[in-house]
């Protein structure tokens, strides 16, 4: 069912209700030009915004917080008004005497006092009789045009989108372009070290190959899957594995690895083994090396870095967070995350969270990845996890992974870019707190 109401139109009414949203109940053109229809679809539904349409162009209509119903009383509504649009702007007529704001008459559609009914008798007409409960012009209302082309009655619903964006990001294509270049210039600040390592760490499930596949796909200019990613209630990802990202097809490699680890499991003894973990971050792993939760591993394993370089080390720690499952963290899971969250402190690693289906927690962003920092609910989540991981809100970031789609989004592709950006923000924290604490060694020698 479409809305004839314009998005403008739906923003201008919803500006005067404050943080709320419109949901189409009753279409006259669909459901019927009739009072039997309209109480049908309207009854017990409140608040409501009641829209008529006539053929000169005229939007007008009501609002109330009262439930419809056939009861033939009036019903008293102090926030009651009358509204039409002039152009996109909207010009209200409260109700003047509450009491009898809105009357509740089965044979009729939306009927505001004695003053407007829409759909009045079970016709496609307004009744119009200004001046009893509330005053307005008839010109300026309906123009005196009482022939209705259409009649529309939506629900009021609570919002939880914010008046502005609490982070600042620029939706644009020269955003992205600026993006990839400065990912695509990035030097460590450590000449031996050419390509920066970022460990992916989180449940079974959370995306984090997605979340590498993803990145892959904004360099290479489709949606790939280089990383086996899916849905499984086990860890599709058994070895651990080191993926650079490439400049396109034939392209240099770009200077980050994301290293992929085992799923989390909430149960002792199954997913990602936290003894494998210090092996990991101190870079003794190496690339395809086959977990076992039940052994961790051993200094003789094939491949086994006795003495890593900086290199070869994890410069950054990177928790994948499915955000539709933050409030029903199981509390295995989380005492598994507090642990590994202590160990990678007490190495001095740097941090962040990135929280991945964005879209799927909240129907605001699945909408309209724009709204994932005007998303009050998924601000809520970010609260939660920092709290529950104990990071500050600054080292969370939402993304939205590719997992369905054949082609790319400019959107998603700034999500996805940013949050690489900021982990090399996290990368220089790292190599700027190891080069001070050299040069402390080296003063005190």
């Amino acid at each position: 069912m479409n809305s004839k109401l314009t998005q403008s139109q739906q923003r201008t009414i919803c500006a005067q209700l404050r943080r709320v949203k419109l949901k189409l109940l009753y279409k006259a053109s669909i459901h019927g030009f009739t009072g039997a229809a309209f109480h049908q679809r309207c009854d017990n539904r409140s608040p409501t915004v009641s829209v008529g349409y006539n053929n000169s162009g005229f939007v007008f209509g009501g609002y109330t917080k009262q439930p419809f119903s056939q009861s033939g009383q009036y019903v008293n509504d102090d926030q009651a008004f009358l509204f039409t649009f002039n152009g996109e702007n909207l010009i209200k007529y409260p109700v003047t005497n509450p009491a009898y704001a809105v009357r509740m008459i089965a044979n009729s559609g939306p009927y505001f006092g004695e003053d407007l009914v829409l759909v009045n008798g079970s016709q496609a007409v307004t009744y119009s009789n200004p001046g009893n409960y509330y005053n307005f012009p008839a010109a300026q209302m309906h123009g005196n045009d009482l022939n209705l082309t259409e009649c529309e009655v939506y629900e009021v619903e609570e919002s939880t989108e914010l008046e502005r964006p609490w982070r600042t990001v620029t939706w644009e294509s020269k955003k992205r372009t600026e993006l990839i270049e400065n990912i695509k210039s990035y030097k460590p600040t450590v000449s031996s070290v050419t390509q920066t390592r970022v460990l992916l760490i989180g449940p079974v499930g959370a995306g984090k190959s997605s979340f590498f596949n993803s990145v892959n796909s904004v360099f290479r200019g489709h949606v790939t899957s280089q990383a086996i990613s899916g849905s499984s209630s086990t860890s599709l990802t058994t070895q651990f594995r080191s993926y650079s990202v490439k400049a396109g097809r034939e392209g240099k490699p770009l200077p980050i690895i994301l290293c992929d680890t085992m799923g989390l499991e909430e149960t002792k003894g199954a997913g990602l083994d936290i003894d494998d973990l210090s092996s990991i971050l101190k870079g003794h792993l190496p690339d395809r090396y086959q977990f076992n939760p039940s052994a961790p591993l051993h200094p003789e394993a094939h491949g086994y870095r006795t003495s890593p370089g900086l290199k070869d080390k994890i410069h950054c720690v990177a928790y994948v967070i499915d955000a539709s499952k933050v409030s029903i963290m199981p509390t295995g899971l989380e005492e598994k995350l507090d642990a590994i969250r202590r160990k990678v402190n007490l190495i001095g690693i740097p941090q962040l969270v990135l929280l991945t289906k964005v879209d799927e927690a909240c129907p605001q962003v699945k909408e309209d990845v724009r709204n994932v920092y005007r998303s009050g609910y998924i601000k809520d989540v970010m609260q939660e996890i920092g709290s529950r991981l104990g990071v500050p809100l600054s080292c969370i970031i939402p993304v939205k992974n590719y997992s369905e789609e054949l082609e790319l989004d400019m959107n998603c592709d700034i999500l996805l870019l940013s949050a690489v950006i900021q982990m090399f923000r996290f990368v220089d924290n790292y190599f700027d707190e190891l080069s001070d604490r050299m040069s402390n060694i080296q003063t005190k020698d």
